[in-house]
């Protein structure tokens, strides 16, 4: 069969890579791709917001199953699109992936399904916003445990972690009237703080049958020791020890099953990756946010561990038969994800850095450099995005796994590359 990734990161060429491998599949399409989907697929220039242009390539092109990697497309409405010309599409709708494209509607969703997580207050206007946390916090010097979020999707960053309440009139001010996330910031969130680790668990569902996947720990500050401003992903690790397998069945039974029946009831079914964002906190652990796609990172390591058939697992879903497709098989190594950045992200960077080392850093055991903001100039890998490389090891321990990624780290290089020395740290001080 002929595939489609919709795409251009790390995720997405992580994602052709897997699909690759099966036995099923023929052509490899990705849109529009990237250095590394030129590789081991073929590129496609058709933008990602094309919506009209993706149904017709596939159409025109005998493609028989498509994945939509982002949470844009998805938002959008890429899987109706694909549906109403009768094309097999993977993903969620665009109503049920308001879960990841509105906080409201996901903070509302876990209120009426009673899954744990944050205290919040919607606002639409930023004057009740600062009135509500003046009147909240009247002392300069009061801590104040508080989150501000953009309502709609903000490529990750649209999240304001606030200790002091200059902190959180400023994100106020960020978000609700300079408008930096742009229409994401139509409205505001503001929530209770939680304190903990963060662990990610991603199941994948038909909307009947979930099928949960080994959790993973994201690292999203840009700083080691999670300091500084937060970013799309500094790099990952599978599996996180923090989230046991006690644990993992208490979040399946108090997270994931509600959260599909809530959308069920709510006529919105889910169908495809269910990611629930966790803090693990001392009450337990509670919903941060719902993602409605595989992670990135966190795709990363999840696909460099997952042995059997993804086509398999996908059609399954499609189908409405996961229920017969039994458990994945996995490989007990861990693997950890390190990405490399360019000079300034999270912030302004520059384009078009010539990229050293690749082929070196392909030839180390068990690594696999996945490409995320990359393009090609003739036949030099150039930078062209904020997060450019995923450099993912496998290892027989995760301390194993860090050293072999850092490792192809230390091969590749690029004017102003950098990335956070600390990827999968806290699997050693996990204490579940």
């Amino acid at each position: 069969m002929n595939v489609l990734i919709v795409g251009n990161g790390g995720r997405e060429h992580a994602l052709a890579w897997k699909v690759a491998q099966s036995s099923r599949v023929g052509q490899v399409f990705v849109a529009p791709g990237n250095a590394g989907t030129a590789a081991d697929a073929e590129n496609v220039d058709v933008a990602v917001d094309d919506i009209d242009g993706m149904v017709r390539f596939a159409k025109s092109n005998n493609v028989d199953l498509t994945l939509v990697g982002p949470e844009a497309p998805l938002c959008a409405g890429m899987v109706d699109a694909f549906e109403e010309s009768r094309l097999r599409v993977f993903g969620p709708s665009r109503a049920a992936a308001q879960l990841e494209g509105s906080k409201v509607f996901c903070k509302q969703l876990l209120r009426n399904a009673d899954v744990p997580s944050a205290d919040f207050h919607v606002f639409d206007r930023a004057e009740i916003a600062t009135r509500f946390i003046m009147e909240r916090y009247p002392s300069e010097t009061d801590r104040v445990p508080v989150v501000v979020k953009a309502d709609g999707l903000a490529a990750g960053k649209g999240v304001i972690v606030c200790s002091q309440r200059e902190e959180a009139l400023d994100a106020i001010e960020r978000i609700a009237r300079a408008r930096e996330f742009g229409a994401a910031g139509n409205r505001l969130i503001i929530e209770d703080r939680l304190d903990g680790q963060e662990a990610s668990v991603l199941a994948i569902t038909d909307g009947r049958t979930l099928v949960t996947l080994p959790p993973a720990q994201d690292h999203k500050p840009a700083q080691d020791g999670d300091k500084g401003p937060n970013t799309g992903g500094m790099g990952a690790y599978c599996p996180a020890p923090i989230v046991d397998a006690e644990r993992l069945a208490w979040i399946e039974e108090h997270v994931l099953v509600p959260t599909v029946h809530a959308m069920k009831r709510g006529r919105t079914p889910f169908r495809g990756v269910l990611y629930a964002g966790l803090m693990m906190t001392h009450q337990g652990p509670q919903v941060l946010e719902y993602n409605v796609r595989f992670g990135d990172p966190e795709c990363q390591p999840l696909l460099m561990r997952l042995k059997s058939d993804l086509v398999d697992v996908i059609e399954a879903t499609i189908d409405g038969n996961l229920e017969q497709l039994g458990g994945l098989d996995w490989d007990p190594r861990p693997a950890v994800c390190v990405v490399m950045a360019s000079e300034g992200y999270p912030g302004p960077y520059q384009n078009g850095k010539p990229i050293r080392g690749l082929d070196e850093a392909a030839r180390l055991p068990g690594v696999k450099v996945f490409h995320a903001g990359t393009s090609l100039q003739g036949d030099q890998v150039v930078t062209s995005g904020g997060r450019v490389l995923g450099v993912t090891a496998m290892g027989a321990t995760i301390s194993e796994a860090k050293r072999q990624a850092y490792a192809g780290v230390k091969c590749i290089r690029w004017d102003g590359a950098w990335c956070r020395k600390d990827i999968s740290d806290k699997a050693l001080l996990a204490t579940p």
